[in-house]
């Protein structure tokens, strides 16, 4: 049943900077609907990711109509959700959370919302060879929305090697035998020597985040043969990117997914179609002009 008035929030970590609030309320109000959009920081409340539940709990009785999930709850928030949409279900990962007729169903925006955002912004570079590091609730969405895209194949590396080799094997029973494979952090400079030209690196860590500063890998192992395509969109400007495009790789923020994943969730929240250009609009607008890829 459609409504003019909603309550949804956003459960994550170090979440202060999030443009997510602003982004939903400003298309609400365009539509000529009321959003109040709260802040669940793990850090400020004092629960931990595994506590999730309680506040996915809390949040049910004090009458929201979803929430977005963020790190590092994507994972954790799955046992305590009553149904999962097929694209959740597949991923293992939830970064949507709509409360509808007594349950809570799990959905995933992320990879939608990071394809949208790669097919506009990097939308002619080769795909033949995709290394991926993060194996996280963000990085199976964004390696499923890759291999969507026709990738030939991702490698997927991770700090811990066991969560790599779960997010490959899913890919490749998702995708087909051989789509995806799993290596170690020190296996990385290899692996983006071979991509020289032929495909590129999705960085899907929070590091780069206002609370994780920091370069993900050393910044000599980039160099112009690769694009790099980034998740974390606050700052919009990470070290990654700068230090990509100092190298001269093709470069994508992380603002595209941010808009086009939020615009996907303000959809599944209000039942409304939102408007997506808009949306990506009121993101530049919020964080200054986006640099243009090179």
């Amino acid at each position: 049943m459609l409504k003019d008035s909603y309550l949804v929030g956003l459960i994550g970590s170090g979440i202060g900077p999030s443009l997510s609030p602003a982004l939903h309320e400003r298309e609400a109000d365009l539509q000529g609907l009321r959003c109040l959009y709260r802040l669940l920081d793990l850090d400020v409340i004092g629960v931990p990711p595994e506590g999730v539940g309680e506040l996915l709990s809390a949040a049910r009785l004090l009458g929201f109509d979803g929430l977005n999930i963020t790190h590092p709850c994507k994972r954790h928030v799955v046992e305590h959700l009553d149904a999962l949409d097929p694209q959740a279900e597949a991923l293992g990962a939830v970064n949507t959370v709509v409360f509808e007729d007594g349950r809570a169903v799990g959905h995933n925006t992320d990879v939608t919302g990071f394809a949208a955002s790669f097919a506009r912004g990097l939308p002619d570079v080769p795909l033949e060879r995709v290394v991926q590091l993060g194996a996280g609730g963000a990085g199976a969405a964004v390696a499923h929305a890759v291999l969507t895209l026709g990738a030939g194949r991702v490698t997927v590396v991770d700090a811990l090697p066991e969560r790599a080799d779960e997010l490959a094997g899913s890919l490749n029973r998702a995708f087909g035998a051989d789509r995806a494979t799993a290596a170690p952090l020190d296996l990385l400079p290899e692996l983006l020597a071979a991509a020289d030209r032929s495909g590129g690196l999705v960085h899907a860590t929070p590091t780069g985040m206002a609370a994780h500063p920091g370069l993900p890998l050393p910044a000599d192992l980039l160099h112009p043969g690769l694009w790099v395509a980034e998740v974390v969109y606050r700052p919009l400007e990470t070290d990654l990117l700068r230090a990509a495009r100092a190298a001269g790789c093709a470069t994508l923020d992380g603002g595209g997914m941010a808009a086009f994943q939020a615009a996907d969730a303000f959809r599944l929240f209000t039942g409304r179609e939102p408007d997506s250009a808009r949306m990506l609009a009121h993101l530049t607008d919020l964080t200054g002009p986006v640099p243009a890829p090179q």
